[in-house]
């Protein structure tokens, strides 16, 4: 199993907007997420900086880096470019994080 953490950021003023649509989540965005070898996703946010940390664990053989290219994740992705910052393609601006430490 892997395990991927990373940075996103937050537009001012969008929390409770935020929270509202990740807890209406599509089940084909679940499902292709899914599919992709995703699993126990979280996302917290630091309500100071706005800055949003992202942790998921991925199976060893996922295909998540295909997930880009996804319809369903580039339909999210433009659903939530007004909340959030983002890239040209609408993906949210991310920056990995190097895991320094883990205890089971």
């Amino acid at each position: 199993m892997i395990r991927a953490a990373f940075v996103m950021k937050l537009k001012p003023g969008f929390e409770a907007e935020y929270k509202r649509r990740h807890d209406a989540i599509w089940p084909e965005l679940v499902k292709t997420l899914e599919e992709a070898g995703v699993s126990d996703y979280s996302i917290y946010l630091d309500e100071k900086t706005l800055n949003l940390f992202a942790f998921q664990k991925l199976k060893d053989h996922n295909s998540s880096d295909r997930l880009p290219e996804n319809p369903v994740v580039k339909k999210w992705w433009s659903y939530m470019a007004d909340i959030m910052d983002t890239n040209p393609d609408k993906s949210p601006v991310s920056l990995e994080l190097k895991e320094v430490f883990h205890l089971d």
